[in-house]
């Protein structure tokens, strides 16, 4: 039996970068001309769950939400120039890379995920965007996909990351010094199953991230 696959499917099969998710949200944010303060947070499924977690985070500040579950790093380079400078933030808070190492969309080393995110950095610089550079956080193993080593690869992504971050002059971020455990992973306390977060856990990143605004905010 022929199966025919409708117009409209094909267009969602080809987004490969899910540039659909946020295009009404987006055009919803720039009727506000007001842009003071404003902050996007680009990022996967620890970024999209924030929201979830504690949504008076981003309902009393002037944050959007740009996380997509699963994504990794060349999805975000592809959707940057709609969901972040569009909407003409101050800062972009860049938390990204753990899917990377789990393969997600495909192998990626090391170098490639370091190289998307400084693709991102740079064209938040050249749009008079203040970019934070968050260190990627702890994961003893992906549930989803065992045996990537994410306990071994992800510090050594953060130094490369932190090193980059000078480079640019770009505030680098530390989230895994303050959240790992001895196993390289995430306290019990903290995360649901290795990789995802707690209340707890989006607690100690909503106190660093705060103090890292601030302070990026202080130099504009």
């Amino acid at each position: 039996m022929l199966s025919f696959i409708s117009f409209s499917e094909t267009l969602e099969a080809q987004d490969w970068p899910n540039l659909q998710k946020f295009q009404e949200a987006n055009a919803e944010v720039l009727k506000n001309k007001n842009t003071d303060g404003r902050i996007v947070f680009m990022g996967n499924s620890i970024t999209e769950g924030w929201e979830d977690a504690n949504p008076k985070f981003f309902g009393e500040n002037p944050y959007i939400n740009r996380g997509i579950s699963g994504q990794t790093t060349p999805q975000m380079v592809l959707r940057f120039q709609q969901d972040v400078i569009a909407l003409d933030p101050k800062i972009v808070v860049i938390l990204a890379g753990t899917n990377d190492i789990a393969g997600n969309t495909g192998p990626m080393t090391l170098e490639q995920i370091r190289d998307n995110i400084l693709s991102m950095v740079q064209l938040a610089k050249a749009n008079g965007i203040s970019p934070i550079v968050c260190s990627v956080l702890p994961a003893y193993d992906y549930p989803w996909r065992p045996g990537k080593e994410p306990n071994v690869k992800i510090p050594e992504l953060n130094g490369m990351l932190k090193k980059m971050a000078t480079q640019e002059e770009a505030m680098y971020l530390d989230y895994f010094s303050a959240m790992s455990d001895d196993r390289n992973g995430l306290p019990k306390a903290l995360t649901t199953d290795e990789v995802h977060l707690t209340k707890a856990g989006y607690a100690v990143m909503e106190k660093l991230v705060q103090e890292a605004i601030q302070t990026t905010l202080s130099k504009k």
